[in-house]
């Protein structure tokens, strides 16, 4: 009788695991997901190579580089560890908002304090009384960026600094007034060494060139390592706006230490929960279908008419684009973060490089979240 039984209950298990093999396989995260998108935008000429990493707090759960770091099959091939990009605006979400973050929890910059309390230069201007928080959350009504014309007037870094109307230039100018020295130097000791970030830098090294994907053509050279950005370039390669390069995986470290909420991979904090909610929950909605900003970041809507977060991702997610064809986007509902970095701005093949991007980069963020939500489901 008892063996009757046990055999029964064995035979029931195994027709459960044969119908759970037989059931048709969600999304999950594989290259059979990922390939055919970020391939696409290679083969419309919007980008000569691409580097994602799609991960958790606790895990990268994919990560590949595909094509070359220029469009000859000779150059070297795209590694997520390796290769580094030029981040372009995302410097001020890795860089200057998390030295901000550190300054605020530190009692040393506050959040409502006009930003003169820090640059007494500019007081008796009309950015006197604009505030750190207006500053982060691009409500000053100052310009994002300092118009080419104006730029290329300016003979110096010196002549920038006194002109300066861009709002990441002004933080990152706050960060060097308060700490004493340059925004680079403040936040690869306070920030990237703590978290391991080898391959992330402003002005990288010559002898790292052949591993930096290019960004422009000059006399018909690829340009890298080389800031593609001219306020920054004015401004000797370090600015709040611009200047950082870092390889994918590096970004997906960072990401996971937002998605900790600021713990160190050891468990030890760098930031203290509360701080890094406070800059990253929505703080501007300008509505009508536009953007809508956090402390430093960009938050959802993105006002973009493919947003470069997908149609998945969560209200609370976060992340930031940067002109060079850079990306990353972290939903702290699903614990997921999407990094997609690409040199769109180095010779692009396509008509409309820019547009087809942004199909991958919205592509991309759907693929992942639902491969999240079917690894979450019952």
């Amino acid at each position: 009788m008892r063996a009757a039984y046990s055999g029964r209950v064995v035979l029931g298990l195994i027709l459960l695991l044969q119908a759970a093999s037989a059931a048709p396989a969600g999304p999950s995260f594989d290259a059979a997901i990922f390939d055919p998108l970020v391939l696409d935008g290679i083969r419309q000429g919007a980008y000569a190579g691409a580097a994602l990493v799609v991960g958790r707090r606790d895990t990268v759960l994919f990560a590949r580089g595909y094509g070359h770091l220029t469009w000859s099959a000779a150059s070297r091939a795209v590694d997520p560890e390796s290769t580094l990009y030029d981040l372009a605006s995302l410097t001020k979400v890795v860089a200057t908002t998390p030295a901000l973050m550190l300054l605020v929890e530190r009692g040393r910059v506050r959040l409502d304090a006009p930003v003169a309390t820090y640059l007494p230069e500019l007081q008796g201007t009309r950015t006197a009384a604009v505030t750190m928080r207006q500053l982060l959350a691009h409500t000053s009504g100052l310009r994002a960026d300092i118009p080419d014309p104006v730029l290329k007037a300016l003979p110096d870094s010196a002549a920038v600094m006194r002109r300066v109307l861009s709002e990441a230039i002004l933080l990152g100018a706050v960060v060097q007034r308060v700490t004493g020295e340059p925004l680079d130097a403040f936040v690869a000791r306070e920030l990237f060494a703590p978290l391991g970030l080898a391959a992330t830098m402003f002005r990288p090294p010559v002898r790292l060139r052949s591993r930096i994907a290019p960004t422009g053509v000059w006399r018909g050279h690829p340009v890298a390592g080389v800031v593609n950005d001219g306020s920054a370039f004015k401004l000797r390669g370090v600015s709040g706006n611009a200047g950082l390069f870092a390889s994918a995986m590096d970004l997906a470290r960072f990401a996971r230490f937002m998605l900790r909420e600021g713990a160190l991979p050891d468990g030890r904090r760098l930031l203290k929960p509360e701080t890094v909610r406070l800059f990253t929950t929505k703080a501007a909605d300008f509505g009508h279908g536009s953007e809508a900003r956090a402390l430093g970041w960009q938050a959802l809507p993105t006002g973009e008419t493919v947003s470069s977060a997908g149609t998945l991702f969560g209200p609370r997610s976060y992340g930031h684009t940067g002109w060079t064809g850079t990306s990353l986007w972290i939903d702290p509902d699903r614990d997921l973060f999407v990094v997609l970095l690409t040199n769109r701005a180095y010779a692009p093949r396509a008509r409309r490089p820019f547009t087809v991007l942004k199909g991958v980069r919205g592509r991309v963020a759907d693929a992942a979240a639902r491969a999240a939500d079917a690894s979450h489901a019952p």
